[in-house]
């Protein structure tokens, strides 16, 4: 498996259906303008017997992290750095639920954000997990802020560490 960047061309964007509206609505329509405009990144699982079938896409964009909703010992290691990476969506197509896409993806975008901070440093990653996904999340390691239990952070030296890098 392996993802290519959204190419609306390519990709029958129309045809997905995570079963979440304000995800499918977010790739037919906004995913490939927030590109153009170097706002987002979105990345794209395709089905390997037929391309331009989605599987599942996730977005990757920077975000400033609130540290005061960090918890001490990260608020005093990073105390003067707000730069962090946000995977803000990822969705797996209804046809492919059950199949570990999701987990699959969330490693896949884990890799590029990895790879990201080598060249830009920044030393967290954040997700807003929508409601009944947190655990998911948590799975991987991700903890949530301080106050805000659907919005979650993974220090990339975890990250760095789990990837052996």
């Amino acid at each position: 498996m392996q993802t290519v960047q959204l190419d609306k061309k390519r990709h029958n964007r129309k045809a997905f259906d995570c079963e979440v509206d304000a995800l499918n609505k977010y790739l037919h329509s906004m995913a490939s303008q927030h590109s153009v405009k170097d706002n987002t990144r979105t990345y794209i699982l395709e089905n390997s017997e037929n391309p331009s079938d989605i599987v599942g896409y996730y977005t990757l964009t920077m975000t400033t992290i609130e540290l005061s909703k960090l918890p001490p010992k990260l608020q005093k290691k990073h105390f003067n750095n707000h730069s962090s990476a946000l995977i803000a969506r990822l969705a797996v197509d209804k046809k492919y639920k059950h199949k570990k896409i999701g987990s699959w993806l969330l490693i896949d975008a884990l890799k590029r954000v990895l790879n990201a901070s080598d060249i830009v440093a920044f030393p967290i990653v954040i997700v807003d997990a929508k409601d009944g996904v947190v655990e998911f999340y948590e799975k991987f390691g991700f903890s949530p802020f301080l106050n805000e239990e659907n919005k979650l952070y993974l220090p990339i030296a975890t990250i760095r560490a789990n990837f052996g890098g």
